[in-house]
């Protein structure tokens, strides 16, 4: 009988049951698909990372992501947690580990400081859509529960993507995003015809110097009503601010914290960093803090 090294780790936060909980099966070798969804499911967490072995030469090993319904090609908190479960089970010191996963090899800083760990996550090739079209974008802010009125017109409404895309609605107010009540089964419906299953809602409305921007992530066709703290979609913004020239800068980076989870109770921080090359976004990085809820093994 094998016994399968799990953890689950809260990431984007240094206190427990905040920040967003994310299962990791270190030793996930010859599970199978259906295994593995099902290890997802019972963990009941929005993802599930799996640690495989590596498969050829150019990586360090594998990293494949569930949600309790389905296989998804890349996560940012779960990616968090992974790394920061393996550090601590193998006692790394600083490293970067080129993991392979559904959008290509990517490179995972593991940073050591005061025996503890953060971890960088370098994400995929950052992509922006078109604009929505107008009869689009009434149907998803009617769906969201919002008004015209509240969106901030510097914000255009578009699916932005580093690997997991999400579409990107910028509004005024910080108040009007913690009453959002929106309606789940719609956008289920709506994500069919764009082709996105996430809605990363987000504001500048912050009076904290260190935040610069407050979110809230919906993805009800993957099983994921809420999502506490988003490392997919708070990346993505990152280019998208740049690329859409809402963020002026003449540096070749930018940098800022995204917070949130607030309004269920699981707040988190997610920092994004992006390289700019040509006046756009050419490397997307966000790094997170985590901690351990509890280390079990599962008798498989």
């Amino acid at each position: 009988m094998e016994k399968l090294i799990t953890y689950q780790i809260d990431s984007f936060t240094k206190e427990k049951f905040n920040g967003n909980p994310a299962g990791v099966v270190l030793n996930a070798d010859g599970l199978s698909d259906e295994q593995m969804q099902l290890i997802a499911r019972e963990l009941n967490n929005s993802e599930t990372a799996f640690l495989i072995s590596p498969d050829d030469n150019d990586c360090d090993g594998l990293i494949r992501y569930f949600t309790p319904k389905t296989e998804v090609p890349t996560c940012g908190h779960a990616t968090i947690a992974a790394m920061y479960a393996k550090a601590l089970e193998e006692n790394l010191d600083t490293c970067v580990l080129r993991m392979k996963t559904r959008i290509g090899v990517l490179p995972f800083e593991i940073i050591k400081e005061n025996n503890d760990y953060q971890v960088i996550m370098t994400q995929g090739q950052f992509e922006l859509n078109p604009t929505f079209d107008d009869s689009t974008t009434q149907r998803l802010i009617a769906d969201l529960g919002l008004r015209k009125s509240d969106l901030n017109e510097r914000c255009p409404i578009q699916i932005a993507s580093t690997g997991h895309s999400k579409v990107m609605i910028g509004i005024k107010s910080r108040e009007k995003l913690n009453s959002l009540t929106p309606n789940y089964q719609d956008l289920i419906n709506l994500s069919k015809q764009i082709k996105c299953n996430g809605y990363f809602v987000f504001t500048f409305d912050s009076h904290d110097k260190d935040i610069l921007t407050y979110g809230r992530m919906f993805a009800p066709a993957i099983g994921i009503n809420e999502d506490p703290v988003t490392g997919n979609a708070n990346g993505p913004l990152g280019g998208y601010l740049i690329q859409n020239k809402i963020i002026n800068t003449k540096d070749t980076y930018f940098e800022f914290n995204g917070r949130q989870g607030e309004v269920i109770n699981r707040p988190g921080v997610v920092n994004v960093k992006v390289i700019i090359e040509n006046g756009k976004p050419s490397l997307i990085q966000i790094k997170g803090k985590a901690i351990v809820i509890f280390r079990t093994e599962i008798d498989i």
